[in-house]
Protein backbone atom coordinates (compact mmCIF):
# COMPACT_ATOMS: atom_id res chain seq x y z
CA UNK A 1 0.00 0.00 0.00
CA UNK A 2 1.64 3.75 -0.76
CA UNK A 3 2.09 5.67 1.96
CA UNK A 4 0.27 9.32 1.28
CA UNK A 5 1.45 12.53 1.30
CA UNK A 6 0.52 16.08 2.32
CA UNK A 7 3.21 18.05 -0.03
CA UNK A 8 2.81 21.91 0.27
CA UNK A 9 4.61 23.92 -2.76
CA UNK A 10 6.33 27.44 -3.15
CA UNK A 11 6.37 28.74 -6.13
CA UNK A 12 9.33 30.79 -6.42
CA UNK A 13 9.96 34.00 -8.08
CA UNK A 14 12.12 36.93 -8.02
CA UNK A 15 13.26 35.49 -4.61
CA UNK A 16 9.26 35.61 -2.97
CA UNK A 17 6.85 32.69 -3.00
CA UNK A 18 3.81 33.73 -5.14
CA UNK A 19 -0.01 32.77 -5.94
CA UNK A 20 0.74 30.02 -8.69
CA UNK A 21 2.58 29.20 -11.75
CA UNK A 22 0.13 31.51 -13.55
CA UNK A 23 0.12 34.36 -10.67
CA UNK A 24 2.52 36.20 -9.57
CA UNK A 25 0.73 37.49 -6.69
CA UNK A 26 3.68 37.61 -3.60
CA UNK A 27 2.37 35.74 -0.55
CA UNK A 28 5.60 35.54 1.19
CA UNK A 29 8.37 37.65 0.69
CA UNK A 30 10.66 35.36 2.42
CA UNK A 31 9.95 32.01 1.28
CA UNK A 32 12.58 30.36 4.10
CA UNK A 33 9.42 31.55 6.85
CA UNK A 34 7.05 29.09 4.83
CA UNK A 35 9.42 26.42 5.09
CA UNK A 36 9.33 27.37 8.69
CA UNK A 37 5.44 26.78 9.12
CA UNK A 38 5.38 23.38 6.71
CA UNK A 39 8.38 22.02 9.40
CA UNK A 40 5.84 22.58 12.75
CA UNK A 41 2.69 21.44 10.69
CA UNK A 42 3.70 18.15 10.02
CA UNK A 43 4.14 18.30 5.86
CA UNK A 44 5.47 15.37 4.50
CA UNK A 45 8.06 17.07 1.45
CA UNK A 46 7.93 20.37 -0.27
CA UNK A 47 8.44 20.73 -4.00
CA UNK A 48 10.08 24.21 -5.11
CA UNK A 49 8.87 25.64 -8.70
CA UNK A 50 12.03 27.63 -10.05
CA UNK A 51 9.84 30.07 -12.02
CA UNK A 52 12.79 32.30 -13.00
CA UNK A 53 13.46 33.33 -16.51
CA UNK A 54 16.42 33.75 -16.92
CA UNK A 55 19.89 32.30 -15.71
CA UNK A 56 20.99 35.33 -13.75
CA UNK A 57 17.80 34.95 -11.48
CA UNK A 58 18.18 31.03 -11.68
CA UNK A 59 21.30 31.30 -10.06
CA UNK A 60 20.20 33.56 -7.50
CA UNK A 61 16.89 31.01 -6.90
CA UNK A 62 19.37 28.18 -6.63
CA UNK A 63 20.93 29.56 -3.56
CA UNK A 64 17.74 29.97 -1.73
CA UNK A 65 16.58 26.32 -3.12
CA UNK A 66 19.72 25.49 -1.07
CA UNK A 67 18.69 27.23 1.76
CA UNK A 68 15.04 26.23 1.63
CA UNK A 69 16.83 22.61 1.49
CA UNK A 70 18.77 23.04 4.47
CA UNK A 71 15.71 24.41 6.60
CA UNK A 72 13.76 21.34 5.92
CA UNK A 73 12.62 19.29 7.52
CA UNK A 74 10.87 16.72 5.14
CA UNK A 75 12.40 15.81 1.21
CA UNK A 76 12.86 19.13 -0.85
CA UNK A 77 11.88 18.04 -4.80
CA UNK A 78 12.77 20.75 -7.04
CA UNK A 79 11.10 21.82 -10.39
CA UNK A 80 11.97 24.88 -12.91
CA UNK A 81 14.04 26.18 -15.23
CA UNK A 82 14.99 23.01 -16.43
CA UNK A 83 16.70 23.14 -19.54
CA UNK A 84 19.97 20.33 -19.94
CA UNK A 85 21.31 18.05 -17.58
CA UNK A 86 23.36 20.75 -15.90
CA UNK A 87 20.49 22.11 -14.38
CA UNK A 88 19.07 19.15 -12.72
CA UNK A 89 22.55 18.56 -11.49
CA UNK A 90 22.52 22.16 -9.62
CA UNK A 91 19.16 21.19 -8.02
CA UNK A 92 19.89 18.07 -6.82
CA UNK A 93 23.22 19.66 -5.62
CA UNK A 94 21.38 21.90 -3.94
CA UNK A 95 20.10 19.68 -1.76
CA UNK A 96 16.67 18.60 -3.24
CA UNK A 97 16.21 14.68 -2.84
CA UNK A 98 13.98 14.60 -6.34
CA UNK A 99 13.90 16.73 -9.66
CA UNK A 100 10.56 17.45 -11.54
CA UNK A 101 11.34 17.55 -15.53
CA UNK A 102 8.25 19.15 -17.12
CA UNK A 103 6.66 17.09 -20.06
CA UNK A 104 5.16 19.86 -21.11
CA UNK A 105 8.83 20.89 -22.60
CA UNK A 106 9.92 18.67 -25.42
CA UNK A 107 13.80 19.36 -24.29
CA UNK A 108 12.80 18.08 -20.81
CA UNK A 109 11.94 15.03 -22.44
CA UNK A 110 14.63 14.63 -24.70
CA UNK A 111 16.87 14.67 -21.61
CA UNK A 112 15.31 12.20 -19.62
CA UNK A 113 17.36 8.81 -19.96
CA UNK A 114 20.56 11.15 -19.90
CA UNK A 115 19.76 12.31 -16.59
CA UNK A 116 18.73 8.86 -15.46
CA UNK A 117 21.26 7.31 -16.17
CA UNK A 118 23.66 9.59 -14.40
CA UNK A 119 21.74 10.27 -11.30
CA UNK A 120 19.28 7.24 -11.27
CA UNK A 121 15.90 7.04 -11.80
CA UNK A 122 14.65 7.55 -8.31
CA UNK A 123 15.66 10.89 -8.85
CA UNK A 124 13.42 11.91 -11.40
CA UNK A 125 9.34 12.90 -12.09
CA UNK A 126 7.96 14.12 -14.52
CA UNK A 127 4.82 16.57 -14.72
CA UNK A 128 2.32 16.57 -17.06
CA UNK A 129 -1.28 18.13 -17.37
CA UNK A 130 -2.19 15.44 -20.88
CA UNK A 131 -2.42 11.83 -19.70
CA UNK A 132 -1.88 11.68 -23.58
CA UNK A 133 1.65 12.56 -22.92
CA UNK A 134 1.81 9.74 -20.80
CA UNK A 135 0.78 7.55 -23.07
CA UNK A 136 3.05 8.61 -25.88
CA UNK A 137 6.50 8.00 -23.52
CA UNK A 138 4.98 5.59 -21.54
CA UNK A 139 8.32 3.32 -21.95
CA UNK A 140 10.70 6.22 -21.58
CA UNK A 141 8.40 6.62 -18.06
CA UNK A 142 9.05 2.92 -16.90
CA UNK A 143 12.30 2.98 -17.18
CA UNK A 144 13.78 5.96 -16.62
CA UNK A 145 11.74 7.97 -14.06
CA UNK A 146 10.43 6.60 -10.53
CA UNK A 147 7.10 8.65 -10.28
CA UNK A 148 4.80 11.63 -12.08
CA UNK A 149 2.66 15.17 -10.56
CA UNK A 150 -0.33 15.16 -12.22
CA UNK A 151 -0.66 19.01 -12.78
CA UNK A 152 -4.73 18.32 -13.33
CA UNK A 153 -6.70 16.90 -10.83
CA UNK A 154 -9.59 16.32 -13.25
CA UNK A 155 -7.57 13.30 -14.97
CA UNK A 156 -6.65 10.78 -12.82
CA UNK A 157 -8.71 8.35 -13.62
CA UNK A 158 -7.18 8.93 -17.33
CA UNK A 159 -3.10 8.32 -15.74
CA UNK A 160 -4.31 5.64 -13.93
CA UNK A 161 -5.53 4.00 -17.06
CA UNK A 162 -2.22 4.63 -18.53
CA UNK A 163 1.01 3.77 -15.76
CA UNK A 164 1.20 1.98 -12.76
CA UNK A 165 3.78 4.93 -11.54
CA UNK A 166 2.83 6.62 -8.21
CA UNK A 167 1.94 10.37 -8.89
CA UNK A 168 1.43 13.19 -6.89
CA UNK A 169 -1.91 15.84 -8.24
CA UNK A 170 -1.57 19.14 -8.06
CA UNK A 171 -4.69 20.87 -6.50
CA UNK A 172 -5.59 24.54 -6.10
CA UNK A 173 -8.73 24.87 -5.00
CA UNK A 174 -10.59 21.78 -3.96
CA UNK A 175 -13.20 20.91 -0.30
CA UNK A 176 -11.00 19.46 1.96
CA UNK A 177 -13.16 16.02 1.96
CA UNK A 178 -12.34 15.80 -1.35
CA UNK A 179 -8.49 15.33 -0.60
CA UNK A 180 -9.82 11.48 0.74
CA UNK A 181 -11.71 11.09 -2.24
CA UNK A 182 -8.43 11.70 -4.40
CA UNK A 183 -6.06 9.72 -1.88
CA UNK A 184 -8.25 6.97 -2.21
CA UNK A 185 -7.30 5.90 -5.73
CA UNK A 186 -4.53 3.66 -5.37
CA UNK A 187 -1.82 5.00 -7.30
CA UNK A 188 -2.18 8.75 -5.57
CA UNK A 189 1.04 9.43 -3.42
CA UNK A 190 0.68 12.46 -2.68
CA UNK A 191 -1.32 15.69 -3.12
CA UNK A 192 0.12 19.30 -3.82
CA UNK A 193 -0.82 22.97 -4.56
CA UNK A 194 -2.84 25.47 -2.94
CA UNK A 195 -5.36 23.58 -1.50
CA UNK A 196 -2.10 22.69 0.99
CA UNK A 197 -0.38 25.77 1.45
CA UNK A 198 -4.08 27.57 2.36
CA UNK A 199 -4.19 24.88 4.91
CA UNK A 200 -0.65 23.99 6.29
CA UNK A 201 -2.51 24.33 9.87
CA UNK A 202 -5.08 21.47 9.21
CA UNK A 203 -2.41 18.64 8.00
CA UNK A 204 -2.25 16.63 11.56
CA UNK A 205 -6.45 16.86 11.53
CA UNK A 206 -6.36 15.89 7.75
CA UNK A 207 -4.30 13.00 8.46
CA UNK A 208 -6.61 12.03 11.12
CA UNK A 209 -9.05 12.04 8.82
CA UNK A 210 -7.23 9.23 6.45
CA UNK A 211 -6.62 7.02 8.91
CA UNK A 212 -10.29 6.80 10.03
CA UNK A 213 -11.11 6.38 6.20
CA UNK A 214 -8.33 3.39 6.23
CA UNK A 215 -6.31 5.65 4.21
CA UNK A 216 -2.32 4.95 5.16
CA UNK A 217 -0.51 8.27 5.63
CA UNK A 218 3.00 9.43 6.77
CA UNK A 219 2.98 9.48 10.64
CA UNK A 220 5.10 8.16 13.67
CA UNK A 221 3.68 4.69 14.83
CA UNK A 222 5.11 3.34 18.47
CA UNK A 223 6.51 0.01 18.92
CA UNK A 224 5.70 0.57 21.99
CA UNK A 225 2.72 2.47 24.24
CA UNK A 226 3.95 4.32 27.78
CA UNK A 227 2.50 1.62 29.77
CA UNK A 228 5.26 -0.71 28.79
CA UNK A 229 7.67 1.86 30.23
CA UNK A 230 9.12 1.73 33.65
CA UNK A 231 8.30 4.99 35.31
CA UNK A 232 9.59 6.52 38.24
CA UNK A 233 7.54 6.92 40.99
CA UNK A 234 6.61 10.39 39.41
CA UNK A 235 4.88 8.47 36.30
CA UNK A 236 8.41 10.35 34.50
CA UNK A 237 10.69 8.34 32.07
CA UNK A 238 14.01 10.32 31.27
CA UNK A 239 15.05 11.04 27.71
CA UNK A 240 18.57 11.75 26.50
CA UNK A 241 18.54 14.02 23.51
CA UNK A 242 21.47 14.01 20.95
CA UNK A 243 21.73 15.00 17.28
CA UNK A 244 21.04 12.56 14.66
CA UNK A 245 23.75 13.92 12.68
CA UNK A 246 26.79 14.36 14.56
CA UNK A 247 25.24 12.16 17.86
CA UNK A 248 26.42 15.14 20.17
CA UNK A 249 24.53 14.73 23.22
CA UNK A 250 22.36 17.98 23.88
CA UNK A 251 20.20 17.69 26.72
CA UNK A 252 18.60 15.64 29.21
CA UNK A 253 14.87 16.02 29.95
CA UNK A 254 11.83 13.92 30.72
CA UNK A 255 8.45 12.19 29.75
CA UNK A 256 5.01 11.52 31.24
CA UNK A 257 2.69 9.76 29.65
CA UNK A 258 1.07 12.74 27.53
CA UNK A 259 4.58 13.97 26.47
CA UNK A 260 5.34 10.52 25.26
CA UNK A 261 1.82 10.99 22.67
CA UNK A 262 2.01 14.47 21.83
CA UNK A 263 5.78 13.90 21.04
CA UNK A 264 4.53 10.76 18.91
CA UNK A 265 1.39 13.11 17.23
CA UNK A 266 3.38 15.86 16.35
CA UNK A 267 6.61 15.05 15.42
CA UNK A 268 8.40 17.39 17.86
CA UNK A 269 9.70 16.84 21.18
CA UNK A 270 7.34 17.44 23.95
CA UNK A 271 8.72 16.57 27.47
CA UNK A 272 7.08 17.33 30.81
CA UNK A 273 8.23 19.75 33.22
CA UNK A 274 9.43 19.20 36.38
CA UNK A 275 9.79 22.17 38.12
CA UNK A 276 7.17 24.18 36.77
CA UNK A 277 4.76 20.85 36.93
CA UNK A 278 3.00 20.81 33.17
CA UNK A 279 3.99 20.05 29.39
CA UNK A 280 6.55 21.57 27.89
CA UNK A 281 7.06 21.85 23.63
CA UNK A 282 10.24 22.21 23.02
CA UNK A 283 11.11 25.20 21.09
CA UNK A 284 7.79 26.69 21.74
CA UNK A 285 8.73 29.77 22.73
CA UNK A 286 12.31 30.08 21.32
CA UNK A 287 11.31 28.76 17.95
CA UNK A 288 14.34 26.06 18.78
CA UNK A 289 11.90 23.38 17.94
CA UNK A 290 13.43 19.28 18.01
CA UNK A 291 12.01 17.34 15.22
CA UNK A 292 12.05 13.47 15.86
CA UNK A 293 14.20 11.04 14.08
CA UNK A 294 13.83 8.30 16.29
CA UNK A 295 12.96 7.21 19.96
CA UNK A 296 14.47 4.22 21.33
CA UNK A 297 14.30 2.50 24.57
CA UNK A 298 17.15 1.34 26.58
CA UNK A 299 17.16 -2.38 27.66
CA UNK A 300 15.46 -1.76 30.91
CA UNK A 301 12.85 0.00 28.96
CA UNK A 302 13.67 2.95 31.74
CA UNK A 303 15.14 5.32 29.31
CA UNK A 304 14.60 7.17 26.19
CA UNK A 305 17.29 7.68 23.48
CA UNK A 306 15.90 10.82 20.62
CA UNK A 307 17.86 11.43 18.03
CA UNK A 308 16.26 14.81 16.75
CA UNK A 309 17.01 17.23 13.98
CA UNK A 310 17.69 20.57 16.75
CA UNK A 311 17.01 23.86 15.50
CA UNK A 312 19.45 26.59 16.70
CA UNK A 313 20.52 26.03 20.68
CA UNK A 314 19.36 23.22 22.52
CA UNK A 315 20.24 24.81 25.97
CA UNK A 316 18.17 27.62 27.42
CA UNK A 317 21.48 29.62 27.58
CA UNK A 318 21.90 29.64 23.90
CA UNK A 319 24.71 27.23 24.20
CA UNK A 320 24.07 24.09 21.37
CA UNK A 321 24.25 21.80 23.85
CA UNK A 322 23.59 21.65 27.50
CA UNK A 323 26.48 19.68 28.41
CA UNK A 324 29.53 22.48 28.52
CA UNK A 325 30.40 23.08 32.15
CA UNK A 326 33.81 20.85 32.52
CA UNK A 327 34.23 18.99 35.64
CA UNK A 328 37.95 17.50 34.99
CA UNK A 329 39.73 16.00 31.99
CA UNK A 330 43.06 14.13 31.13
CA UNK A 331 45.30 15.09 28.47
CA UNK A 332 44.22 13.35 25.43
CA UNK A 333 43.86 13.34 21.52
CA UNK A 334 40.06 12.99 20.33
CA UNK A 335 41.27 11.55 16.83
CA UNK A 336 38.45 8.69 16.81
CA UNK A 337 35.79 10.58 15.44
CA UNK A 338 37.25 11.51 11.98
CA UNK A 339 34.65 14.20 11.16
CA UNK A 340 35.15 15.68 14.57
CA UNK A 341 39.01 16.29 12.85
CA UNK A 342 38.26 17.12 9.59
CA UNK A 343 36.06 20.06 11.37
CA UNK A 344 39.08 21.14 14.16
CA UNK A 345 41.59 21.33 11.40
CA UNK A 346 38.81 23.26 9.30
CA UNK A 347 38.04 25.78 11.90
CA UNK A 348 42.07 26.48 12.44
CA UNK A 349 42.25 27.32 8.56
CA UNK A 350 39.02 29.06 8.84
CA UNK A 351 40.90 31.40 12.02
CA UNK A 352 44.06 32.02 10.00
CA UNK A 353 41.89 33.38 7.30
CA UNK A 354 40.59 35.85 9.66
CA UNK A 355 43.49 36.09 12.34
CA UNK A 356 46.39 36.05 9.64
CA UNK A 357 49.70 34.68 11.23
CA UNK A 358 53.16 35.85 10.21
CA UNK A 359 54.63 32.37 8.88
CA UNK A 360 52.04 30.68 8.22
CA UNK A 361 51.85 28.75 5.31
CA UNK A 362 47.93 28.95 5.44
CA UNK A 363 48.26 32.51 5.04
CA UNK A 364 50.45 32.19 2.33
CA UNK A 365 48.49 30.44 0.10
CA UNK A 366 44.88 32.77 0.96
CA UNK A 367 47.31 35.79 0.03
CA UNK A 368 48.41 34.01 -3.13
CA UNK A 369 44.72 33.95 -4.31
CA UNK A 370 42.77 30.89 -5.44
CA UNK A 371 44.78 30.12 -8.63
CA UNK A 372 47.95 28.85 -6.57
CA UNK A 373 45.46 26.81 -4.34
CA UNK A 374 44.33 25.08 -7.02
CA UNK A 375 48.17 24.62 -8.67
CA UNK A 376 48.81 22.99 -5.25
CA UNK A 377 45.79 21.30 -5.30
CA UNK A 378 46.67 19.51 -8.17
CA UNK A 379 49.90 18.66 -7.27
CA UNK A 380 49.36 16.97 -4.27
CA UNK A 381 46.49 14.76 -6.37
CA UNK A 382 49.41 14.04 -8.26
CA UNK A 383 51.63 12.87 -5.49
CA UNK A 384 49.27 10.66 -4.46
CA UNK A 385 49.28 8.50 -7.86
CA UNK A 386 52.78 8.18 -7.67
CA UNK A 387 52.96 7.19 -4.36
CA UNK A 388 50.12 4.94 -5.15
CA UNK A 389 52.63 3.18 -7.52
CA UNK A 390 55.10 2.08 -4.95
CA UNK A 391 54.87 -0.87 -2.47
CA UNK A 392 53.59 -0.10 1.30
CA UNK A 393 51.02 2.28 2.33
CA UNK A 394 52.78 4.67 4.45
CA UNK A 395 53.13 7.22 1.19
CA UNK A 396 50.05 6.91 0.11
CA UNK A 397 48.49 8.35 3.64
CA UNK A 398 50.88 10.74 4.08
CA UNK A 399 50.00 12.67 0.55
CA UNK A 400 45.83 12.04 1.39
CA UNK A 401 46.37 13.99 4.45
CA UNK A 402 48.73 16.74 2.45
CA UNK A 403 45.98 16.83 -0.41
CA UNK A 404 42.98 17.08 2.43
CA UNK A 405 44.94 19.57 3.76
CA UNK A 406 44.55 21.88 0.69
CA UNK A 407 41.59 20.83 -0.09
CA UNK A 408 40.23 22.19 3.01
CA UNK A 409 42.22 25.42 1.93
CA UNK A 410 40.40 25.12 -0.71
CA UNK A 411 37.20 24.81 0.94
CA UNK A 412 37.25 27.88 3.30
CA UNK A 413 38.60 30.38 0.09
CA UNK A 414 34.88 28.88 -1.63
CA UNK A 415 32.93 28.93 2.09
CA UNK A 416 31.96 25.50 1.62
CA UNK A 417 31.54 22.94 5.23
CA UNK A 418 32.10 19.71 5.71
CA UNK A 419 28.76 19.40 6.70
CA UNK A 420 27.61 20.27 3.49
CA UNK A 421 30.24 17.89 1.60
CA UNK A 422 28.80 15.27 4.25
CA UNK A 423 24.90 15.67 2.79
CA UNK A 424 26.22 15.70 -0.80
CA UNK A 425 27.96 12.37 -0.04
CA UNK A 426 24.77 10.70 1.92
CA UNK A 427 22.05 12.07 -0.82
CA UNK A 428 24.53 9.71 -3.26
CA UNK A 429 24.37 6.79 -1.00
Amino acid sequence: MIVKKFVPCIYLYNGHAVKTLTDFSVVETDPCRLVHLYNEHNADGLIVFDMSENDTDHEAALDLIKEICTMAQMDVIGAGHIRRMEDVKKLLYAGCKQVILDYEQADNIAITEEVSLKFGSEKLLASYNDPALLEAHKDLLRTYLSGLVLMNPHQIRETQAVTDLPFYVQVNQIALNKLIEIFAYPNVCGVTGNTINDNYQEILTLKNLCKESGIQVETLEAAYDWTAFKQGCDGLVPVVVQDYRTLEVLMVAYMNQEAYEQTLYTGRMTYYSRSRQELWRKGETSGHYQYVKSLTADCDMDTILAKVSQVGAACHTGARSCFFQEITKKDYQETDNPLQVFEEVLDVIKDRKIHPKEGSYTNYLFDKGLDKILKKLGEEATEIVIAAKNPGANEVKYEISDFLYHMMVLMVEKDVGWEEITRELADRS
